[in-house]
C-alpha cells in the first residue's frame, strides 16, 4: 500500500459513516463544512503509513478506538434524534456513522470485515445508540442520554476486548 492509499483508507474510515448517515438523511455532509475531521483523518493516515509497525504494536489503540465508537454512535443518533426522526432511525444512523467508515475502509483494502467477525463491534454501537435513544426519547436531559449511551457502547466494546465477549453463530 503507497501513501496514497493509506491516506485514502484513512479518510474513508473517519468520514465514510457521517456522509452516509447524512446523504440518507437529506442534510449537508458534516465535512464540507467543517474541515478538521479531514485534516485529522489525514493526518491519522500518514502516521500509520511512516509508523505503521509501532502503531500496530501500540495496544491501548484499541481502548481509543472503543471510545470513538461509542462517541461516534452517540452523536449519530443525537444528530438524527435532533431532526425529529423516530427512534428506530435514530438508533439505526448511531450504528451507521459509527461503523460504516471501518466497513467501506474494509471493502476498498479487500479484507474481512470486522462486522463479520465474532468480535462485538457493532453491536458496541446498537447499545450505545439504543441507550441513548431510550433516554432521549424517555425525557432525560440530553447531557445523560449523551453520556448514558456513550457509556454504554464504550462498556461494551470494552467487555468485548477484554473478556472476548461475542455473539452466539448460527449452527448449521
Amino acid at each position: 500500500m503507497d501513501v496514497f492509499s493509506a491516506f485514502v483508507l484513512a479518510v474513508l474510515t473517519a468520514v465514510g459513516g457521517g456522509t452516509f448517515r447524512d446523504m440518507i438523511l437529506d442534510v449537508p455532509v458534516f465535512w464540507l463544512t467543517d474541515s478538521v475531521t479531514l485534516w485529522l483523518a489525514i493526518a491519522g493516515g500518514l502516521l500509520a503509513f511512516f509508523f505503521h509497525k509501532v502503531v500496530d504494536a501500540f495496544r491501548p489503540l484499541r481502548w481509543a478506538d472503543a471510545m470513538g465508537l461509542a462517541l461516534f454512535a452517540v452523536t449519530g443518533a443525537a444528530k438524527t434524534a435532533n431532526l425529529g426522526h423516530s427512534p428506530l432511525i435514530v438508533v439505526i444512523m448511531g450504528i451507521m456513522t459509527a461503523s460504516a467508515g471501518g466497513i467501506l475502509r474494509d471493502v476498498v483494502a479487500q479484507r474481512d470485515s470486522l462486522l463479520m467477525q465474532e468480535e462485538i463491534y457493532a453491536t458496541a454501537a446498537l447499545g450505545g445508540a439504543s441507550v441513548y435513544a431510550a433516554l432521549h426519547f424517555g425525557g432525560f436531559p440530553e447531557s445523560w442520554a449523551f453520556s448514558a449511551g456513550m457509556l454504554a457502547g464504550f462498556l461494551l466494546r470494552g467487555g468485548a476486548l477484554v473478556f472476548g465477549w461475542s455473539l452466539p453463530k448460527a449452527r448449521p
